[in-house]
C-alpha cells in the first residue's frame, strides 16, 4: 500500500511541475491592434500649420506677461518689455512660434508666404531686439524668468536655425547668439543646484527642459552642457522604477511626466542600458498589446483644458523617441499616431487659447514621425 501512496505522490508532483511548466511555456495571445493612418507633414499641411504662428508672433494682445514687478516703471506694454517675443499670448509661446516657422521653412523652402515669413523673422529677431531681451534678464526679479520651459524652446529655436543653412538663418542665429549664450549659462548654473527633479505635466517639467537643452548641446557641440545634462539626468532618474502611468494625464497636463522622462533617458543612456532601465521604469511598454487612451479635450476655448491636446502631441514625440532604433518597441509608433490624429484636425481655425501654441507641438510631433 505504501508503494501505491508513493507512486501517487510522485504522479502528483510530476503533474504539478508539468502544469507549471506548461503555464510558463504558453505564449501570450496577441490582440490584433488596428494600425491607424500615419500622419504626415507635407507642403499642404505645412502651409496650414504655418498660419498659426504667422497670425500670432506679431499679435501683442491678449498677453500674459508672467511678470514680477518692482515698481511703476516696470509696467510697460508687452512689446516694450519683449520686442522680439511679445506675441502669441506669452513669451515662451512666441519663442516656439518663431521655431515653428523656421522648422517649416527649413523643410519646405517653397512654403507659401516664405518671403513674408522671413521678413517677420528678421524684424522680430533683430540684433537690437535681442539685446533688449538679454537686458530683461538682468533686471531685478527677472533672473529666473521662464525657467526652464522658455529656456528650452529658446535653445530649440537656435538649434533649428543652426540646421537650416539659409543665408537668413545665419543672420538670425548670429542675432540670437547673445540670448542663446545667456540661456546656456543659466542652465549650467541652475542644473547643479536642482536637488530634485520637477515631475509635473506642465511648464517646469525637468525632463522636458533637459531633453531640448541636450538636443541643442549635441547639435552645436557644447560638450560642457551635454555632459552636465547626462550626469544630472542619471542623478535624477536612473533609480526610478514603475512610473505611475495610470495617474496620467492630470486635468491640465500638456506633458507626460513618465514619457518625457523615458525620452530623456533614451537620449543620454547607451542603448542596452536604456532598454534595461526602461524594462523597470515602464515594463508595460514592451507588451505589443499595450495601449493608452488619448487625452480628451472637453472645451477648446478653455486655455487650461485645451492643454490635453498638447499632452497628445508630446506623448507622440516621446513615444517616437523611445521607439527609435528599437524594433521591439515599434508598436509604440502606432500609439503615437493615434494621439496625433486625435488632436491635429482641431488646432487650426480653433480659438486663440490653443492656436497660439498648439501648432508648435503639432509640428514637433509630426517631425518625429518616420517618413517613407
Amino acid at each position: 500500500m505504501k508503494y501505491i501512496y508513493l507512486l501517487s505522490f510522485m504522479v502528483l508532483i510530476f503533474g504539478c511541475n508539468t502544469t507549471q511548466e506548461n503555464k510558463k511555456e504558453m505564449p501570450q495571445s496577441k490582440i490584433e491592434v488596428e494600425q491607424v493612418k500615419v500622419p504626415v507633414i507635407n507642403i499642404e499641411e505645412a502651409n496650414r500649420l504655418a498660419q498659426l504662428p504667422i497670425h500670432c508672433i506679431q499679435t501683442e494682445y491678449p498677453n500674459k506677461l508672467n511678470q514680477t514687478i518692482g515698481g511703476d516703471d516696470d509696467l510697460k506694454s508687452p512689446k516694450n518689455l519683449h520686442p522680439a517675443f511679445y506675441g502669441c499670448f506669452d513669451w515662451h509661446s512666441a519663442v516656439h512660434g518663431h521655431w515653428s516657422l523656421v522648422s517649416l521653412l527649413r523643410q519646405y523652402p517653397n512654403l507659401d508666404n516664405a518671403d513674408e515669413i522671413k521678413g517677420m523673422l528678421l524684424e522680430n529677431l533683430s540684433a537690437k531686439n535681442i539685446k533688449a531681451e538679454v537686458a530683461y534678464f538682468f533686471e531685478p526679479y527677472n533672473a529666473t524668468y521662464e525657467r526652464t520651459y522658455g529656456w528650452a524652446w529658446l535653445l530649440k529655436l537656435t538649434e533649428e536655425l543652426h540646421k537650416w543653412g539659409d543665408p537668413v538663418s545665419k543672420e538670425l542665429e548670429s542675432n540670437l547668439k547673445p540670448l542663446t549664450d545667456l540661456i546656456v549659462e543659466k542652465y549650467i548654473d541652475f542644473i547643479p543646484k536642482l536637488n530634485y527633479p520637477i515631475r509635473v505635466g506642465e511648464h517646469p517639467n525637468t525632463a522636458f527642459g533637459l531633453s531640448f537643452a541636450y538636443d541643442y548641446a549635441k547639435s552645436l557641440g557644447n560638450e560642457q552642457l551635454q555632459f552636465l545634462i547626462e550626469e544630472r539626468a542619471k542623478d535624477f532618474y536612473l533609480k526610478d522604477v514603475n512610473c505611475p502611468l495610470s495617474w496620467e494625464p492630470s486635468g491640465f497636463d500638456f506633458l507626460s511626466p513618465c514619457f518625457e522622462e523615458a525620452a530623456l533617458m533614451k537620449r543620454v543612456l547607451p542603448k542596452e542600458e536604456f532598454k534595461s532601465w526602461l524594462s523597470e521604469f515602464l515594463p508595460q511598454l514592451k507588451d505589443e498589446n499595450f495601449s493608452i487612451e488619448t487625452g480628451k479635450v472637453s472645451d477648446r476655448t478653455d486655455g487650461k483644458l485645451v492643454h490635453l491636446d498638447g499632452v497628445n502631441f508630446s506623448r507622440a514625440w516621446s513615444l517616437n523617441e523611445i521607439a527609435k532604433d528599437l524594433p521591439e518597441y515599434n508598436h509604440l509608433k502606432n500609439i503615437a499616431n493615434q494621439h496625433i490624429n486625435y488632436s491635429l484636425p482641431s488646432i487650426v481655425g480653433d480659438s486663440y487659447e490653443g492656436g497660439h501654441w498648439l501648432g508648435s507641438f503639432a509640428i514637433y510631433a509630426l517631425n518625429t514621425v518616420e517618413r517613407d
